[in-house]
């Protein structure tokens, strides 16, 4: 049974949710996504002009005229939340998780997607594939989706990219919109994502805490990793830590930010403490003013 508290937070999170999905998302949704890919609808005769690539030379062979192969846009749109449920996604300072910041966002995105009558479905890995929840459409399936966010008992602590991407690439044949979130804080994954944003339209939604880009000093403290369990007492008045610290998360910064730019792979940075609906809109409207262009 699931507690009565989570079944209270996802009928919060869809009566949070439900502005933002009619009044701002819902028609820039269906704007930034609109190129779902082409479907073949039938065959035609060849007429002067038709581009010669699209011969479909088995009716050729069978008529013996010329035909082409006509294609329609789909209209069904798959949207997958590949999601991090990693140890350090229960981090958080300021008024929430990361885990509960990602799960809402979700919700708008997955409600968007219902409103839009297009699929949406739902993974959620550690260091392993934790839960896979198959596209569906409908109200039901959408809160099912959320209910699995807020309340599916996490097995792994580490964090495993590349196999989370791995095995998105064999339950999604087809292309799909997919919203990979997570704070990124894995290495070597390079080579599933490259592969995942040429089949996919793959959007990164990185999530983070104020406390994980400035550490504030408070003399010595000992700090735990979610994910290995490591302990270390640092000082963090020491300039000398404060500056390594800084570096190495500009590093890590910059490291994505490259990795992302190669890969042509669009970005969403959300903050615990701040509201998501202004990076959301920012993506909307910069995804929507490229189209236009």
């Amino acid at each position: 049974m699931i507690p009565r508290e989570i079944l209270r937070k996802v009928r919060r999170i869809e009566i949070t949710t439900r502005g933002l999905v009619n009044e701002v998302f819902s028609g820039e949704y269906h704007s930034v996504f609109k190129g779902r890919g082409m479907s073949f609808a039938e065959a035609r005769e060849y007429q002067y002009g038709d581009d010669i690539r699209n011969i479909d030379w088995n009716v050729t062979a069978r008529t013996g005229t010329p035909h082409v192969k006509v294609f329609e846009e789909e209209r069904e749109l798959t949207v997958m939340l590949l999601v991090d449920v990693s140890a350090s996604a229960d981090f958080g300072t300021i008024e929430q998780r990361k885990s509960e910041l990602a799960a809402e966002l979700c919700g708008v995105l997955a409600f968007s997607a219902i409103k839009n009558n297009d699929k949406v479905g739902l993974i959620l890995f550690s260091d392993r594939i934790e839960r896979f929840v198959p596209p569906r459409k409908g109200r039901r399936h959408a809160l099912r989706v959320l209910r699995e966010l807020l309340y599916h008992p996490t097995e792994g602590q580490g964090t495993d990219l590349g196999a989370a991407l791995e095995y998105l690439a064999r339950v999604t044949r087809r292309r799909a919109v997919v919203f990979l979130v997570s704070d990124f804080a894995d290495e070597g994954f390079e080579k599933p994502l490259s592969i995942a944003a040429r089949r996919h339209d793959l959007v990164a939604v990185r999530v983070t805490d104020e406390r994980e880009d400035v550490l504030p000093p408070m003399g010595l403290v000992e700090f735990e990793d979610p994910e290995t369990g490591r302990r270390l007492v640092v000082n963090t008045s020491s300039r000398a830590f404060q500056v390594r610290y800084g570096e190495e998360r500009e590093r890590h910064q910059r490291r994505l930010t490259e990795l992302l730019r190669r890969a042509r792979i669009d970005r969403i940075d959300v903050r615990t403490g701040v509201p998501y609906e202004r990076s959301l809109r920012r993506f909307f409207e910069d995804r929507a003013r490229r189209l236009r262009a």
